[in-house]
């Protein structure tokens, strides 16, 4: 199973309950993506294929370039989080302010800082305004013509997700 959506959507929420419910492993791409420093990782595509090793897994992420086919191919279904621009501002606002204020860290050591997600290139809030609209048109178009095997979700609103999981 695989969980797509532009940032701050809640992926990894939705990901982590459902590999819970069905006793599945847990593949968060970001994870495997980011190294010490906010640095990729040299062996992203092979960590990937070691991670989706178990027979029963829930992946959430995109990284449509270097890893996105190849998990399609094995997975069994897709769920797009295809929520409106706001709520997903508001959410990825109310994931990162704490984040920042708190230091969390995340993968490898790496922190969000007020910098980083406010004040960079590097912002996740720009990456939701560059990436929204484009990954809209891509999964829509993805739908049409998706192959046979997938069983494909598109959820609009956040409610929808509890719906799943029996809450």
């Amino acid at each position: 199973m695989v969980i797509v959506g532009t940032t701050g959507a809640g992926k990894t929420t939705l990901a982590r309950a459902l590999a819970a419910n069905l006793s599945a492993a847990y593949v968060e791409l970001d994870a495997l993506y980011w190294q010490g420093g906010w640095t990729p990782a040299a062996d992203f595509v092979s960590q990937v294929e070691r991670a989706l090793q178990p027979e029963c897994w829930v992946v959430d992420g995109n990284y449509t370039n270097q890893v996105q086919a190849h998990i399609l191919s094995l997975a069994d279904t897709l769920i797009w989080l295809d929520y409106s621009l706001g709520t997903k501002l508001w959410r990825l606002l109310k994931r990162t302010c704490p984040r920042v204020l708190r230091r969390e860290v995340l993968w490898n050591g790496n922190t969000e800082t007020i910098r980083s997600q406010f004040f960079s290139r590097d912002s996740l809030l720009i990456w939701l305004f560059k990436t929204h609209w484009r990954q809209r048109r891509r999964y829509r178009t993805f739908f049409k013509d998706a192959p046979e095997h997938l069983t494909l979700l598109r959820l609009y609103n956040p409610e929808e997700p509890e719906r799943l999981l029996g809450v």
